[in-house]
This record gives structure tokens, sequence and C-alpha cells, in this order.
């Protein structure tokens, strides 16, 4: 029987104690939702105006954040419908589809965070050939791949998962990722899970270690110079290092919570831990380069500034 033909929609399951406390989940991610989006969308402004900030590393910034609102509104606007809905569902082409962008949104994430990282590199380690090394070209061209590959390498497993003939109809996520909806299928799903290995190998590993390496390097470079060459590549490199750790913690914690489904741990912690990596780098990496790089905060200050002034004067 082919089993895949009768799929029209999936439940998701998720969701927590949504009759008691619905609207308070409600506020509280609209508000979270809606924070991600000025505050991004401020600093992404604030670069693209400022021409003086038109430099790779403040592009390669307002880069990760244009990634950071793709990964949430992959998120937000179905889990908003859904925490007003009596029942949470979702077809499953719009699921395989949700599942495709949070994952593109997560492989791009660390591959941005490398290129970022090779961008410090260069710039503290090899000063004087930094204008040849990274040239507006080579930004141009490592933004087109910092995208561009994530999406064709999680494309093939979201292809993969959509040939799958399914026979289970309920998800238990808030959310829908490759991973929940290739353990629906009532067939072999060996080439899937062997691809989903593989692509989770490329996609963090080398990134991972590249930035380790370069800041290893950095490191290792200001302990031989002076203080005052230290405190200005700490300025420079410290929100990088802080987002890295912060995304890394977070996407770990859900790749361990997608795959334990340990029924010991409450329902409530479960669904926290699986957005949070949608939840907690979006919103605090505006703030983090906010406050830390000094360019953009004295630009913010001033829009700010003249803002206040233009009120008064009215």
């Amino acid at each position: 029987m082919d089993y895949s033909t009768n799929i029209t929609y999936l439940t998701l399951e998720g969701h927590v104690e949504l009759e008691h406390y619905r609207y308070v989940y409600f506020i509280f991610t609209l508000t979270a939702y809606i924070m991600i989006i000025c505050f991004n969308t401020v600093i992404i402004c604030v670069v693209f105006k400022k021409k003086h900030l038109h430099e790779p590393m403040y592009i390669f910034i307002a880069a990760l954040l244009c990634n950071a609102l793709f990964g949430a509104t992959a998120l937000y606007p179905k889990l908003l419908i859904d925490l007003l809905s009596e029942k949470q569902i979702i077809s499953f082409e719009a699921c395989l589809f949700q599942a495709f962008c949070i994952y593109t949104y997560g492989a791009s994430e660390f591959t941005l965070l490398s290129v970022m990282a090779y961008d410090r590199y260069v710039s503290i380690c090899k000063p004087l050939h930094y204008a040849s090394l990274v040239k507006m070209s080579t930004v141009r061209n490592l933004l087109f791949l910092s995208w561009f590959l994530p999406c064709c390498e999680i494309g093939v497993g979201v292809i993969l998962a959509s040939r799958l003939q399914l026979c289970k109809f309920k998800l238990n996520r808030l959310y829908c990722d490759n991973y929940s909806v290739v353990k629906l299928s009532c067939k072999e799903t060996f080439l899937n899970n062997l691809y989903g290995l593989f692509i989770f190998s490329i996609a963090v590993f080398p990134p991972v270690f590249f930035i380790i390496y370069s800041y290893v390097r950095i490191l290792t470079l200001c302990l031989k110079n002076s203080k005052d060459f230290r405190r200005k590549a700490l300025q420079t490199c410290l929100p990088h290092l802080l987002i890295f750790i912060n995304f890394s913690i977070n996407t770990s914690f859900e790749i361990i919570n997608s795959r334990l489904e340990s029924n010991q741990i409450p329902q409530i912690i479960t669904m926290i831990l699986s957005v949070e990596y949608l939840v907690i780098p979006p919103l605090f990496n505006p703030i983090i380069y906010g406050l830390k790089m000094q360019e953009i905060y004295n630009n913010i200050k001033k829009i700010f500034k003249c803002q206040t002034r233009v009120q008064v004067f009215f």
C-alpha cells in the first residue's frame, strides 16, 4: 500500500498546556519575534546607510543578522498561528519547506561565522595583506557560498525525505525538522540517515575547526604583542567569539534533545531546548554587536539622538 498518497497533513504535538497558557505563550513568542526583527533590522540599516561601515567586517555582520531574520521567519509565523489554533497541523510539503529553511539557517550560520573568523584572522595576523586577501569581490564570493552551499546540501536531504513513504503522522515537535520527518517513514531510511550524518559532518565540523584554529593563531599572536595590541584585538574578536560559543551551545542542545527523546525530561524543557538556537542567537547577536562594536554603537546613538531632537523640535 502506498501510504504517501494518503498523506495531507502532519500534526505537531510539541505544544504543551495550550489550553491554560495559550495567550501567555503567544504574547511571549510575539514579543520575541518583534524584538528579533527590530534589533536585527536596526543594525542592518546602520551598516547599509553608513558608507564608512561598508567594510568586510561590517558587511559580514549584516549578513549574519540577515540570516538570523531568515531563520526566525522560518519558525515564528507558523508558531504564532499554532499557538492560537485548536489543532497544530501542517501540510507535508510545507513541513519539508520549513525544515529546509531552518536547516539552511543553521548551516549558513556556521559558514558565516567561519567566514568572519577568516576576516578577523587576516586582519590581525596578516594586516599588510588584508586589502589583497579580503577584497570586495572576495566578500561577495564568500557570502554567495555561505548561502548557496547550505541550500544545495540541505536541499538534497529534503528531496530524499520527500520521496519517503510515511505511515505515521505525528511529530513531537513545535516545528518540522528533517530528522523527525524521516522517522515517520515505514520503510528503510539508511540512505537518509547516512546523508544526514554526511551533511552534519561537512556543515559543522570544518567551520568549527577553522574558527578554533583562527582564534588559536590570533591568541598566540596577541600573547607576543603589546597590551594595547591585545586590547584592540580583543575588542574586535570578542563579539564574534561570544556569538560562536552561544550558537554552538544552543545548536548542541537541539541536536542532543532531538535524538535522545527521553521520557524523563519534562515536555516543557524539551520544548524550550528545541527552539533555543532559533531564539537566543537571533535575539542576542544584534545586542552583542550593538554594545561591543564601537562604530556600530556610536552610529546607533547618533540615530536615536537625531530622532529625539526631531521630536523635541516638532
